[in-house]
């Protein structure tokens, strides 16, 4: 239920409309203590537009404030303190829960709208590394929470399979390869002709020249290079869906940079038909407000990433009709989409207002950003099967009767994996640690997600049914939890705002947490007068508790 909302309503009304209620909500606060009321509304703000003290205002407010689901209302220093009718709001908030179940929380602001989703994103030939989880999991994060939200959601995995390197590549397979042991091991072989390409080159500074002359012969469909490039693509692929099938990760789209060679010449014709490109030094160029020019061609004829996500956009716009595209890519690209979003609009492309950068901060080991180039790379496939290793061994030292153990290890170690990284807000950087990624106590995945295992085992002891729930008074004990159930749709609606995933999480840690200091001061299943109305609000957060964990990519065991 939305108490804010109701609060609002009522305020708006007893201040004559003089503030939108959006920011009356915005104004509210949740008090820390118990003893200054559930809700509170400072006046402060209030006294310049009235001409009167915030503790007048307040005193004024007070028998104005009639609602069914108020208790009481306070005028204290400034404030104008709500204390909720706790039996009232408790079933309120239940019913809402136990009927709509799964679908608590969905809301309607995308309905009949279109979001693409561009992330995860490797290179192709190239290790999947600690370094792609971040938009991996922010993204597949965005797209579930989009769709809870009602929009239909397109994710779109744009390889990153076109470009100088692969002349590098392709020349470091000719100089140094083995085709036996790229065919046995081709990730790991090619990252290593990578790596040595770049050792080489610090003393062959021709290789540089070399690899052009390659890059150039595949853009002109050399024979012998298509068919290197075809093979390492394929190589590649096979490699990232291991893991995204490990990680309950999907796409609709694979098409990387590669697909859009044949759309660019038509975008840089529609460029020169409006007359934006200009000429600098022999290459093309858009210049623009407030930032640097947008090279579209240089001066050899080669396009950039500029022009291919130029193209992509406008074929991404033409095929899905996209009312939001999201692009959830690291905060060092950020002037390049400041530029990709400039250049659409000069274009006259109005639909560009709907495209966002969704930046995040670097995974970082010892203080520095991971490097492929350099081999300072730590892979995601051995960090996912270390955290299931260690989950395994959990499980059978805690559980040995356990059935199904290797599928709920899977599940917890690569929750544990997802959560670490998604508890942080996005924009921060976060420093790689093994041992803090797989700890399974605190603020992590697997303490969730053993908190909704103790909350179905509950229900199981209790021979709880769900159509037989109980909505009676609840006691004191179980305000918190109420209140936090209360919250999740608004935590929803926040996280989609803010393109922000860690509001989730921390919502179900928080969730966890009134839930297990619930459990450890009530003896829920000893009273059989209160025991089917304590099973209701012990299913009202398992559900929740699963749905979060679901909006996050994380799996919810029954057993633990």
């Amino acid at each position: 239920m939305d108490i804010k909302g109701e609060f609002a309503e009522i305020l708006f009304e007893a201040l004559g409309g003089e503030i939108n209620k959006g920011k009356l909500i915005f104004m509210m606060e949740n008090p820390k203590f118990a003893n200054l009321g559930d809700l509170a509304f400072p006046c402060f703000e209030l006294a310049k537009v009235f001409r009167k003290s915030p503790q007048s205002i307040a005193q004024e407010l007070v028998p104005k404030m009639k609602a069914s689901k108020f208790e009481k209302v306070e005028a204290v220093g400034g404030y104008l303190n709500v204390f909720l009718n706790k039996n009232k709001v408790s079933q309120a908030v239940l019913e809402q829960v136990l009927n709509k179940k799964a679908q608590y929380g969905d809301l309607s602001i995308g309905t009949n709208k279109v979001m693409t989703i561009d992330f995860s994103s490797p290179n192709i030939a190239k290790p999947f590394s600690m370094g792609h989880l971040r938009s991996t999991v922010i993204g597949n994060a965005l797209a579930l929470i989009s769709e809870k939200c009602g929009y239909r959601t397109i994710r779109i995995n744009h390889l990153g399979d076109w470009g100088t390197q692969f002349g590098k590549l392709i020349l470091a397979y000719k100089l140094w390869g083995n085709e036996e042991e790229v065919k046995q091991q081709p990730i790991r072989e090619l990252l290593k002709l990578y790596v040595k390409f770049h050792e080489e080159a610090l003393q062959s500074p021709d290789l540089e020249s070399d690899a052009r002359h390659w890059f150039k012969k595949l853009e002109q469909a050399d024979p012998e290079a298509v068919a290197l490039w075809e093979w390492f693509r394929a190589e590649s692929l096979q490699e990232f869906t291991k893991i995204y099938e490990l990680m309950g990760i999907h796409f609709d789209t694979f098409d990387g940079e590669a697909f859009f060679n044949d759309k660019m010449d038509k975008v840089i014709r529609k460029l020169e038909e409006l007359n934006l490109l200009q000429e600098s030094d022999g290459a093309q160029l858009v210049p623009l407000e407030g930032m640097p020019p947008s090279l579209i061609k240089k001066r050899d004829g080669a396009t950039l990433y500029a022009t291919r996500d130029l193209a992509a956009a406008i074929y991404r716009q033409e095929t899905y009709h996209f009312d939001q595209a999201l692009y959830v890519v690291g905060n060092e690209q950020t002037l390049h989409f400041k530029q990709l979003f400039a250049l659409l609009d000069k274009m006259g492309n109005k639909w560009q207002q709907g495209m966002k950068h969704v930046s995040f901060g670097m995974m970082l080991k010892e203080g520095k950003k991971m490097s492929t180039r350099k081999g300072k790379v730590v892979l995601l496939e051995e960090v996912l099967k270390c955290a299931i290793s260690l989950a395994l061994e959990d499980i059978k030292r805690k559980n040995p009767n356990l059935s199904n153990k290797e599928e709920i290890a899977k599940q917890v170690g690569t929750g544990a994996v997802i959560f670490h990284d998604l508890k942080n807000f996005r924009q921060n950087d976060i420093e790689f640690s093994l041992e803090d990624m797989l700890k399974f106590e605190g603020e992590t995945g697997p303490y969730v997600q053993y908190s909704h295992a103790r909350a179905a085992s509950l229900l199981k002891k209790g021979n709880f049914k769900a159509e037989a729930a109980a909505l009676g008074t609840q006691e004191e004990e179980a305000w918190s939890i109420i209140m936090t159930l209360n919250a999740f749709p608004e935590t929803v609606k926040k996280s989609l705002e803010d393109y922000d995933p860690s509001q989730i999480a921390k919502y179900v840690v928080e969730l966890a947490r009134a839930f297990n200091k619930y459990y450890g001061t009530v003896r829920i299943l000893d009273d059989e007068n209160l025991k089917q109305q304590r099973l209701t609000l012990v299913y009202a957060v398992r559900m929740v508790l699963k749905e979060g964990l679901r909006l996050l990519g994380l799996k919810a065991p029954e057993e633990m």
